[in-house]
């Protein structure tokens, strides 16, 4: 078992992250839209590479984000730009899209 595992219910991979920065743009920004920068370490955990979507849940609702690798950054801070619902100092979990899983159902099976 890795360090940061400590059981069979903690997925290290979707460690609480804090918010430390958050900017909001305009409309006449060259760069807008919903984006997330981490720690190379942390991206690394949650098997995320630079410029990938990653699910960031908040503690109102979850958006979808491009993903920013910044070194400057301490392990377990990120910063946010233009996800709703979330403020500074707030917790968020980043997580990698399970791209195979459906998440659907048909006639009571799972989609395969």
């Amino acid at each position: 078992m890795t360090p940061l595992a400590k059981g069979p219910g903690d997925d290290y991979r979707q460690r609480p992250l804090r918010v430390v920065g958050f900017i909001s743009t305009r409309a006449s920004d060259p760069e807008r839209g919903p984006m997330v920068t981490m720690n190379p370490d942390d991206a690394r955990t949650r098997l995320l590479v630079d410029g990938e979507l990653a699910w960031v849940y908040g503690p109102r609702r979850h958006e979808l984000a491009e993903v920013r690798i910044d070194e400057r950054l301490t392990r377990g801070d990120v910063n946010l730009r233009d996800i709703v619902g979330v403020a500074p100092s707030e917790i968020v979990r980043v997580v990698k899209p399970d791209l195979d899983d459906r998440g659907g159902t048909v006639r009571g099976a799972r989609y395969a």
